[in-house]
């Protein structure tokens, strides 16, 4: 049988699940131009009923008002930004009551998307007990590589807030 996910992001999703499953953690995901694979990647990990609550790919307005509730963006934010992807794993954490809430959003290609972000434009974000955010620019024109490069990208920065220490 051929591989349905990338081996990297099986890898990444193992190391996350080995810490949620240590910690009786939760994760719900948000995700866009990644099209589904950071989910799929967590749900691949043998026993991610414990940990994983759910996921949701906004690729488009309406679904981020189905599924999340986003009427308006707050005045100055838009999809596809560093603030829009910390306010959509702060929403997936809060509304599935998740430990963590994770998200993505961007432009996989194979042109840039609406708001003028160029082809393998990317943001991430992990909301919980550590929060950080990233922007990632592959250079790569190829949208299925974009995809994988995004979900790499979200896992790689979900694992590093695992791995952060917390306060208090």
């Amino acid at each position: 049988m051929t591989e349905l996910i990338p081996p990297s992001l099986t890898r990444l999703a193992h190391a996350c699940a080995e810490r949620l499953f240590a910690r009786k953690e939760t994760v719900g995901v948000s995700e866009s131009s990644s099209g589904g694979l950071v989910a799929a990647a967590l749900l691949s990990v043998p026993g991610a009923s414990a940990y994983f609550y759910g996921a949701s790919v906004t690729y488009a307005r309406p679904a981020a008002r189905a599924f999340m509730g986003i009427e308006r963006l707050p005045p100055g934010i838009r999809s596809a930004t560093e603030p829009y992807a910390r306010i959509m794993a702060g929403i997936v954490s809060e509304r599935l009551g998740a430990t963590w809430g994770v998200s993505e959003t961007g432009a996989a290609g194979p042109a840039g998307n609406s708001y003028g972000d160029a082809t393998g434009h990317s943001c991430m974000a992990v909301a919980g007990p550590v929060s950080l955010s990233r922007v990632i620019r592959t250079g790569a024109p190829d949208r299925e590589v974009n995809m994988v490069l995004f979900a790499e990208a979200t896992l790689q920065l979900f694992l590093e807030a695992l791995e952060t220490p917390r306060q208090g």
